[in-house]
């Protein structure tokens, strides 16, 4: 009997409070797993969106979201790209990878990585699509931030205090996970906060230049079957989470190719990307985008 005990020290207690007990764990257990393992839920939510990641209008394994507060905007992108975690988290987890991605959106005019007491920086000048000299940019400080890194899952956070007109709290954050045939499932999220000034100013664009764009959510159908798509703020959410994906992207495909053709390689893949989608995200020509990059890029090596 003494030896009984010691194997199992549950063994004396009465059989229904030991079923009892058992249940409350296992539930307790399951309802911890995924809140307490980043991991597992995301790769929870890469198997809730298997139907919208097969069949869905961007003719790739994509899901996005957005969402629109009185203060702020948000745009989620959940993807599947086809390359192995172990070469995603090494890529993305360097302050200086992160410039040679953010080069390629169309917005972003230079970045700077920097180290300090107070862990990485980025340096970021924000401006028009077209090219421009640095001092007509808008300077945004990212603070560069691994938050969880493991051998199958990694959270990575770039924020930013302030931003252009009016906005604030610039949040951009990736999350990768393993999933099966060696390929990885990202998370990107991007958003920001804005003040009265902030609102009046996007109101202002939305009232003229930026009138007749839209974001990707389909709202409806017009008369002749084609779809509706959301507009106003959260069209602009949607627009700029999908070039900072498309950004990702190339950056990842352009790693396959010798160092030297690497920057060509992703001006031309993020370019052709977004005019996959011209109703969103045509801008200006594609001559017109690689000599501005070529130069910016330029621009931002010459000043390291």
């Amino acid at each position: 009997m003494r030896k009984i005990f010691q194997m199992n020290p549950f063994c004396w207690l009465p059989p229904l409070l030991l079923a009892y007990i058992m249940c409350v764990s296992i539930g307790q257990a399951a309802a911890a797993g995924p809140d307490t393992n980043p991991a597992v839920s995301l790769r929870a939510k890469y198997a809730e969106l298997g139907p919208q990641l097969s069949d869905n209008q961007f003719k790739r394994p994509l899901h996005l979201d957005s969402a629109e507060s009185p203060t702020q905007l948000k745009g989620d992108i959940y993807a599947l790209v086809d390359y192995p975690f172990a070469a995603v988290k090494q890529a993305l987890s360097e302050p200086t990878h992160w410039c040679e991605l953010l080069i390629l959106h169309l917005n972003i005019k230079y970045c700077r990585a920097s180290a300090g007491t107070a862990g990485s920086m980025l340096a970021v000048s924000i401006g028009t699509k077209h090219h421009q000299p640095l001092a007509q940019a808008f300077g945004v400080e990212f603070a560069f931030n691994p938050a969880a890194t493991t051998p199958e899952y990694f959270d990575l956070r770039l924020n930013a205090k302030k931003g252009p007109l009016g906005t604030s709290d610039y949040r951009i954050r990736l999350e990768a996970a393993t999933v099966q045939s060696g390929k990885t499932f990202l998370h990107l999220t991007y958003s920001y906060s804005y003040n009265f000034a902030g609102r009046a100013a996007m109101q202002a664009y939305l009232a003229t230049i930026g009138s007749d764009k839209v974001g990707f959510t389909i709202t409806g159908k017009q008369t002749a079957g084609q779809p509706d798509h959301i507009g106003g703020v959260r069209g602009v959410v949607e627009r700029n989470t999908m070039r900072y994906y498309l950004a990702i992207d190339a950056y990842l495909g352009g790693l396959s190719t010798p160092p030297a053709q690497q920057l060509e390689k992703r001006l031309e893949s993020w370019f052709a990307s977004t005019e996959h989608y011209p109703r969103q995200l045509h801008e200006v020509d594609r001559a017109a985008y690689l000599d501005m990059k070529r130069r910016e890029y330029l621009r931002q090596q010459q000043s390291r």
